[in-house]
């Protein structure tokens, strides 16, 4: 009887931990799969966000569009990302990120869907709202979203550091694969204003189904706080830091507007460049080359990588404008992969810094914050260069452009390295 008593104890004891371990690994699998489905739909949604870029040139032929209506169609979609950002894009760290990362992506699939029963211009005004409002719910969320299911999968300040690589990347990426994938089917198969509107709805409805089926991460405040609008929670001491680093992010997505909007129009007028699968690929090198350059130099710190990504900015913009003025096509490609990377490294960095502000449980808020800035920058100085030039040259538009970008960056990005960041640590200045 003893001896099976102590045998009986003896199971008990080695069962325990077993089924523990198998609970375990059954968590970290599971938060592994929702990492990757929130990182593919992260993806897919910003390149659908992306989608009309080298669209625009024919619906100008098509409609008979002036660059400015082209401007205008761009930057209602930048107005309906700000909006989004303020009314929605802090609310995940209350209700959790699934309950508005899914809407979003549900959101985008409503824009493609108006974008093929409405294509005239109304149609394309409403749809680019809709789309923005989209992309306004995305990006703070699914970036925090990311960060937390990582930070279950991995451990230590290398994991941390791979989550935000994997959210900028599929940010950036996403919105350089949209233009890619579109400028193909555009040049090489049928229905070219309708065919990538079907293939990326589709492509987010089912992600929309992966995503909702992944754990959720965010911890509910109980009782959850009354709605407000977008505030930035950031404490005073690093108030200056923030600041700074939005900045530097309103001229990294400026370089990045430009890609964006009007790069097809300015290869046809300048260059006589009317393909569309080649508007469509030197967007995508522009974004996949910010990607790229986070990927490559994830492991230099913040103040490096802020200085890096404007030392490859400023002569990248240099080779656009000559580019343009020339004109070469070559010196153009080169040009944007070279500020498109210096773009990437501009905005990476200063995303780690603002995030490395944000208090405890209020990683969305920050984010959002951090974000609407980034997109004013996205729109307001493109709407500018888009009217300036109904009145001279788009190449002289585009020189002054690029010499006050230039500047911004250089400055933003010498401010945040001169700022007091508080988390001296490179693997605690990436945290987001």
């Amino acid at each position: 009887m003893v001896e099976g008593i102590a045998f009986k104890e003896h199971a008990v004891t080695i069962s325990a931990p077993s089924t523990t371990s198998a609970s375990h690994r059954a968590a970290h699998r599971h938060h592994t799969f929702g990492f990757w489905v929130a990182a593919a739909a992260f993806l897919v949604n910003m390149g659908f966000s992306a989608v009309p870029t080298p669209l625009y040139v024919l619906y100008q032929r098509r409609d008979h569009f002036s660059t400015i209506t082209i401007t205008l169609v761009y930057a209602v979609y930048a107005v309906g990302v700000i909006g989004s950002l303020f009314l929605a894009g802090h609310v995940s760290d209350w209700v959790g990120r699934k309950r508005i990362f899914v809407p979003a992506l549900l959101t985008n699939v409503l824009a493609a869907a108006i974008f093929l029963v409405a294509p005239s211009l109304p149609g394309l005004l409403l749809a680019r709202v809709v789309s923005g409002i989209s992309v306004g719910m995305t990006t703070a969320t699914a970036t925090a979203y990311l960060a937390e299911l990582h930070a279950r999968t991995a451990a230590g300040a290398r994991g941390e550091r791979r989550g935000q690589i994997v959210a900028t990347a599929a940010n950036l990426g996403g919105i350089g694969f949209g233009p890619l994938i579109a400028g193909m089917l555009a040049q090489f198969a049928p229905q070219p204003l309708r065919l990538s509107y079907y293939v990326f709805g589709a492509l987010l409805l089912v992600l929309s189904l992966l995503v909702a089926v992944s754990p959720e991460t965010a911890v509910r405040p109980a009782p959850a706080p009354a709605w407000r609008p977008q505030q930035i929670a950031v404490p005073p001491h690093g108030r200056r830091t923030f600041f700074a680093a939005t900045a530097a992010a309103f001229g990294a997505f400026a370089v990045y507007g430009v890609f964006n909007s009007l790069a097809p129009s300015f290869l046809a007028g300048t260059m006589h460049e009317t393909s569309h699968a080649v508007a469509g690929s030197i967007a995508f090198v522009a974004f996949a080359s910010g990607a790229l350059a986070q990927i490559a130099l994830a492991r230099m710190g913040l103040h490096a990588t802020l200085r890096t990504g404007a030392g490859l900015l400023v002569p990248g913009l240099a080779l656009l404008v000559a580019g343009m003025w020339l004109p070469s096509l070559v010196l153009f490609v080169i040009g944007g992969a070279l500020a498109g990377a210096g773009a990437g490294l501009v905005f990476g960095g200063a995303l780690a810094t603002a995030g490395s502000t944000a208090p405890a449980g209020a990683r969305g808020e920050v984010l959002a914050g951090f974000f609407l800035g980034a997109y004013v920058g996205l729109s307001v100085p493109v709407v500018a260069l888009g009217i300036a030039t109904q009145y001279v040259a788009a190449r002289d538009a585009m020189l002054v452009f690029v010499a006050l970008v230039s500047i911004a960056v250089i400055g933003s990005v010498r401010a945040v390295t001169q700022a007091r960041v508080v988390e001296a640590p490179v693997a605690h200045q990436h945290r987001i």
